[in-house]
């Protein structure tokens, strides 16, 4: 019976079967399938998918909280890093595996929305937006700081402090982090292809720079810069991790293209690790090259990092001019390719009823959602000018980590629920793999500080009111006869 036409007296009881009905994969499947049905253009192919996980990762915590995480770990940053990695591959694995079973737009939340049900999809969906929303907001502060630093060492001038940082830095607004955001939205508007071969250029560039960067810091590596490598202790090692690991924020980009794809089931899961491999070779070999070349207390702090450590470590200011013109066409990638990501989780939800139809409006012409991309990139270059990059950095972690590992337990369900479903990619020494994804992610969540813990229950006591304020009455599935019984009924 459906929850909406249950009987007097029942009424607590369908609100509950509502809460945790699934919407069927096949009819998810079939959605992405149908021809012309999403709206949106399938126009990427396995370069684009893998550049767009790199784009939407590599340069986001190398550029920019590598010194934020420095002072917590000291050169044990390295084994951090690897430990954020380590974490970030077991949830790439399952991710990989459902993005090759359903593969459409909407990333975790519609893994989720198929095995989990409804409210977990609508929490899922709600953590989404505090990673991808969030996350392009604190990478725009980040570029903010290489702007101040290349017009610095070329012009020798910079933003007056009340226009480069926002409040509770010293300052009003960061406008450069508006303009950054501002100007991935007017590419975003020109279209997915377009979008896609800019971002593919910007790849290969904040490659080379961060390859060219290791060579020269290399030249100025010292052992005894290592030395005490550990000097926090594990618990150092592992908080550094927590913050590390929003440089690994982004890898799953990919799995928010499933719609615009061409071949989904095929490119999606080798996309996915394929970027996560390339990321986490470059972030070890960045780290150890930063950390040996300068003591790592003259990096402590600093937002433009590796800039910084170039020009301690050669005492020229050319190094680190052509690294600031790296860092900042690199990290406007990660802006460009997160905010894409974000406006396609929108339109996810939206076509499910769970946000408003204005998200899920595709322009006949261009056929890219315009209303929503316009919507999210204004809200967020208001997080960018207004919100300090720590604090935006810390809570886009505890909302990845919870979203990861509900995709690490949507493999697990899915695996006993639908074994005959089809998978181009199937996640390696399963269960153990799913399960030790879990694991690695509370165990991040657990090195993250108490302020962070009230910002994310505060994000989600939000979350929750406007579910059931708003996603619970026009819940598609409410509406529709596309129904299926809730999870372990």
């Amino acid at each position: 019976m459906s929850p909406v036409s249950a009987g007097p007296g029942s009424a607590a009881p369908a609100r509950r079967s509502q809460l945790f009905r699934l919407k069927p994969v096949d009819v998810i499947v079939a959605q992405h399938e149908e021809v012309g049905g999403s709206g949106l253009r399938r126009s990427m192919g396995l370069l684009q998918l893998t550049a767009l996980s790199i784009g939407a990762t590599l340069g986001t915590g190398i550029f920019v909280i590598l010194g934020e995480a420095v002072p917590l770990a000291g050169p044990a940053i390295v084994l951090a890093f690897v430990l954020a990695a380590v974490t970030a591959l077991f949830s790439a694995l399952s991710y990989a595996e459902l993005a090759g079973s359903i593969p459409v737009s909407g990333s975790s939340y519609s893994y989720t929305y198929a095995t989990m049900g409804e409210l977990v999809a609508w929490v899922c969906g709600w953590l989404l937006m505090l990673e991808y929303g969030v996350s392009v907001a604190a990478v725009a502060v980040g570029w903010g700081a290489y702007i101040d630093d290349l017009a610095a060492n070329t012009v020798g001038a910079v933003l007056p402090e009340a226009l480069s940082a926002p409040p509770g830095d010293g300052g009003v607004v960061n406008v450069p982090a508006i303009v950054v955001v501002l100007l991935a939205m007017a590419l975003l508007l020109r279209g997915t292809s377009e979008s896609a071969r800019v971002n593919t250029a910007m790849v290969v560039l904040k490659v080379g720079v961060l390859l060219f960067f290791c060579v020269v810091a290399f030249t100025a590596f010292r052992a005894g810069n290592l030395a005490p490598f550990v000097p926090m202790g594990v618990a150092g090692i592992t908080a550094a991790a927590s913050q590390a690991f929003f440089s690994y924020i982004g890898f799953d980009a990919a799995s928010t293209a499933g719609d615009e794809a061409r071949d989904a089931r095929r490119d999606l899961p080798r996309a996915i690790v394929l970027s996560l491999l390339v990321v986490t070779v470059v972030y070890c070999l960045v780290a150890l090259a930063a950390v040996g070349a300068v003591p790592w207390p003259q990096i402590s702090g600093s937002e433009a990092a590796l800039a910084d450590v170039l020009t301690l470590a050669t005492g020229q200011t050319w190094t680190a001019v052509l690294l600031a013109i790296g860092a900042v066409i690199a990290i406007a990638s990660v802006v460009l390719t997160v905010l894409y990501g974000q406006t396609r989780i929108l339109y996810a939800m939206s076509r499910d009823g769970l946000v408003p139809p204005v998200f899920s409006r595709v322009s006949r012409r261009r056929r890219i959602p315009v209303a929503n991309t316009v919507i999210v990139s204004v809200v967020i270059a208001l997080l960018a000018g207004l919100v300090p990059l720590g604090e935006l950095a810390n809570a886009t972690s505890i909302g990845t980590l919870f979203a990861f590992a509900l995709v690490n337990v949507g493999v697990i369900i899915l695996r006993r629920s639908r074994p005959d479903l089809p998978r181009t990619f199937r996640t390696p020494l399963y269960p153990l793999t799913p399960v030790l994804g879990v694991l690695f992610c509370l165990l991040l969540v657990a090195g993250l500080g108490s302020a962070t813990w009230l910002v994310f229950l505060a994000w989600m006591l939000v979350g929750l009111a406007v579910y059931f304020g708003y996603g619970y009455r026009h819940s598609a599935l409410r509406t529709t006869a596309v129904t299926t019984p809730p999870a372990g009924a």
